[in-house]
């Protein structure tokens, strides 16, 4: 993967080159210092498969310099560098709605020393990067491979779901890479009021969830929120799993409530898909009803497998609408969904299943 490093500051720039020098499978072809010599190096610099962005510079913001791209149609991938906080993560969504790839918060605060900056990015970006790269395995603890051909899907040892007539207690739903746009195209306009309630593990750090839950109820017109610890369950409501926490379903005394949890990472992340989903089979058994979109990895297959053996059902993006057929391609490759589809096939099913 050919990389251009876009970012105003020097010791920025340098932390990313040597964090991506160490992998055989990235090449760093050069760096610019803001948005404007980024798009002229773009325009001179054959090959650049992919860049990394800095939200925040002089002379063009990231932003801006995400829509000169976009309309100068250079076939790149973007990954933005965003601050942790309201704003920056406010600006990133607006950045994945403009077509951003994926997105990594900025080391603060005592992470923003050189050494931990620098082992923060190898250990954060990285992979990241290398879900672009056909048949790559990342080099790092979270071990993610990326599909390079849609798998065959092995017979399914469960008892299929008719999606069209099925109606869920609850929709709990998992996503990562290219996420948060996914999440507001299936949640635009919903019928109101939400018969259910809907519960979402989206892979994203802190203060960036709130951020989405914000976004998620302007765009659906229902109440969205951050979950919180030991909240009452209720329907027309969407809860998001806060970031760096574990979201799960209990039920106390005939009441289901929001369990948090800092419990080790599954799957390399925290909150996990498949924590939500194995707690909502468990609650709710054959009337769960869960989602995968796009993203990479393997988080929400183990839960998927929970949901079928408790008899509800399970339905995923289909691979040409996705950023990343990782989350989905690994139901799909175990033969375990329901139903496939695009994410206008996946709205008009959830709305007639939350009416």
């Amino acid at each position: 993967m050919r990389v251009l490093i876009v970012d105003d500051s020097v010791v920025f720039r340098s932390q990313i080159k040597a964090a991506l020098e160490g992998s055989a499978l990235i090449e760093v072809v050069g760096s610019a210092n803001n948005g404007k010599i980024a798009l002229q190096k773009l325009a001179q610099t054959s090959g650049v498969e992919l860049i990394t962005l800095d939200m925040e510079m002089p002379e063009m913001s990231g932003l801006e310099t995400i829509r000169e791209i976009k309309k100068a149609k250079f076939p790149v991938k973007i990954i933005v560098f965003s601050s942790q906080t309201t704003r920056g993560s406010e600006a990133t969504l607006e950045a994945l709605r403009a077509g951003v790839d994926d997105f990594v918060a900025k080391p603060q605060g005592e992470n923003a020393t050189y050494e931990n900056a620098a082992t923060r990015i190898r250990d954060e970006l990285l992979p990241k990067i290398l879900q672009f790269v056909p048949s790559a395995a990342t080099p790092t603890k979270s071990s993610a491979v990326v599909e390079a051909a849609t798998p065959k899907p092995t017979p399914s040892v469960y008892l299929k779901k008719d999606i069209d007539t099925f109606i869920p207690s609850v929709i709990v739903i998992g996503s990562s890479t290219g996420g948060p746009p996914a999440l507001e195209h299936i949640l635009t306009e919903l019928p109101k009021p939400l018969r259910v309630p809907i519960l979402i593990a989206q892979h994203m750090p802190p203060v960036f969830t709130a951020s989405l839950a914000k976004r998620l109820q302007m765009i659906s017109g229902v109440e969205a929120s951050e979950a919180i610890n030991g909240e009452i369950l209720k329907p027309n409501h969407i809860y998001i799993a806060p970031g760096n926490f574990h979201m799960s379903v209990v039920k106390i005394q005939n009441q289901i409530q929001l369990k948090l949890d800092q419990n080790p990472p599954r799957n390399s992340v925290r909150p996990a898909v498949d924590t939500l989903f194995e707690s909502a089979a468990e609650i709710y058994g054959p009337r769960t009803m869960a989602i995968v979109l796009t993203g990479m990895g393997e988080d929400g297959l183990i839960g998927a497998r929970a949901v079928k053996a408790a008899a509800g059902a399970v339905m995923i993006q289909n691979k040409e609408s996705c950023v990343v057929f990782g989350m989905p391609g690994a139901i799909y490759a175990a033969g375990i969904q329901d139903g496939i589809g695009d994410l206008t096939q996946i709205r008009t099913k959830l709305r007639k299943m939350t009416n």
